[in-house]
């Protein structure tokens, strides 16, 4: 029931001349979703004051309710057509009351983990693109269908919005940047294994696919009160520059369960990492920044090691965020293990000397679907160097694409194997000894494994010919730039 409601909130935005796009319809939907579930949540929340005797204040003002200006019921449950606004009049009141009402709490809030603050954070972020009153009403209604107040409910909503994220990915490469498939997410998760108690971080959040696995292993089995408010208070902590991203990554988790995630909506690498203290320091980094892209000599200047490779500036983000103990799982481009430049060769060296990058998973190419870029998975340790790295290639016996997506199961060997870093025809062990000292090149070569004709579809060739142009464009611009 609930995939076919999704269907036709995405038919009635589709008609609409404000929404053009995948990325607008999940935007669209996200702030009316939030709202319904703001209903909800202030229902339950409403129903357990009362049952331990206590008076419950309302978050929202009787106006700006869910019944009283998008759903108002008749007696016998129906919607009330004669109060409900639809037209021009609906349109107004949204645009002109409503968001500005929600706006206005960021003000007002007690402090910035509380859901108060979060509803001020999302209608700063967001603006009403629908333009048609009527097309409005028609996915408001569909909405006012759906429930929020089990756990089955909430898990197969969330679930839904998850595929949404997906389909925005998959609709270009701009969504693309949201969307790291569930799979490898939750791969990486329980190879890290972070504990109850542990701060997560991910400085690059996009759609928080990581917060939200990360807090779906350790919601598990009974547990305590204690641990149930640090995993919603003091567990699960984001950065993300791009609003959209912001948006989505917050309303993933509150879906998922996190009443008010802590997401900032900042450029992370705009901060100088010199500037990062103690208190500061996180003990899980789970992340995917963004690869490809160029930074300006500005925001290069917060970091020691140069460079406008986006995700290597990402990188030394992460290792000074760490804790010494603290465990990390990033995925970055392949090309980082080799590349010759000074700031990779110097990245490199500091990484293996302040880390114990002790696994390295080499993923094959259509992991990311769209991308033709092949990625690898870096699992380190900070505070002791590395002695040896025990790679895993992933090889397997079809190509992944669009119709043929990396699923849980190719990933179980690497798990499987990774706990006692066994050799395998997919996987052995380097010695750092044998490194040579003047590139740190740590790329994987399997020596178990014969080399053989790299036969790929031509859907992930033009993808990766695509990719290539891309980089070529930016690199001319740039030089553009410099003459």
């Amino acid at each position: 029931m609930f995939e076919q409601t999704f269907k036709n909130i995405d038919d009635n935005l589709w008609k609409d001349a404000g929404c053009s796009s995948e990325l607008d319809y999940v935007e669209q939907t996200s702030w009316v979703l939030f709202l319904k579930y703001l209903d909800d949540f202030e229902e339950t929340r409403k129903q357990d004051y009362e049952l331990d005797g206590k008076k419950y204040t309302p978050i929202l003002k009787p106006e700006f309710k869910w019944a009283s200006w998008a759903a108002p019921k008749t007696k016998d449950g129906k919607l009330d057509h004669h109060t409900a606004l639809t037209g021009d009049d609906l349109i107004d009141f949204v645009n002109l009351k409503l968001f500005p009402y929600l706006k206005g709490f960021k003000q007002s809030a007690t402090s910035p983990d509380t859901i108060e603050y979060k509803i001020g954070e999302i209608f700063s972020e967001l603006k009403n693109k629908i333009t048609s009153g009527y097309n409005l009403r028609g996915v408001i209604e569909l909405v006012d269908e759906l429930r929020f107040r089990t756990h089955k409910e909430k898990h197969e909503l969330s679930h839904l919005y998850e595929d949404k994220i997906k389909n925005m990915g998959n609709a270009g490469r701009n969504g693309g940047e949201y969307y790291t498939p569930r799979p490898l997410i939750k791969t990486i998760v329980k190879v890290v294994a972070p504990k109850i108690g542990d701060k997560i971080y991910d400085g690059a959040v996009g759609s928080a696919g990581f917060l939200v696995e990360a807090y779906e292993y350790l919601n598990q089995g009974k547990l305590s009160t204690n641990d149930i408010k640090t995993l919603q208070k003091k567990t699960f902590y984001g950065k993300e520059k791009k609003s959209l991203a912001y948006i989505i990554g917050i309303m993933n988790m509150i879906l998922h369960g996190i009443e008010a995630p802590n997401i900032i909506h900042t450029n992370t690498l705009g901060e100088n990492v010199s500037d990062i203290q103690d208190k500061d320091r996180v003990d899980v980094v789970l992340a995917n920044p963004p690869f490809g892209g160029k930074e300006r000599p500005e925001v290069q200047q917060n970091f020691p090691i140069k460079t406008g490779e986006t995700a290597s500036l990402f990188l030394q983000h992460f290792i000074k965020m760490l804790k010494a103990g603290g465990k990390a799982g990033i995925i970055i481009k392949n090309t980082f293990l080799s590349n010759t430049d000074n700031a990779s060769v110097s990245l490199r060296e500091e990484l293996l000397k302040s880390c114990n990058l002790h696994t390295v998973l080499d993923l094959p190419g259509g992991t990311f679907i769209g991308a033709g870029v092949k990625t690898v998975v870096l699992f380190f340790d900070k505070g002791a160097p590395t002695r040896k790295i025990w790679y895993y290639q992933l090889n397997l016996d079809r190509n992944l694409g669009k119709t043929n997506p990396l699923n849980e199961k190719d990933l179980a060997d690497f798990v499987k194997l990774q706990k006692t870093k066994a050799e395998s025809e997919n996987s052995w062990t380097f010695d750092l000894k044998e490194i040579n000292k003047n590139t740190f090149d740590i790329s994987p070569k399997n020596p178990n494994k014969k080399a053989e004709a790299d036969l790929r579809e031509p859907e992930e060739i033009i993808a990766e010919m695509n990719y290539l142009d891309g980089e070529s464009s930016k690199i001319l611009k740039s030089i553009m730039e410099l003459v």
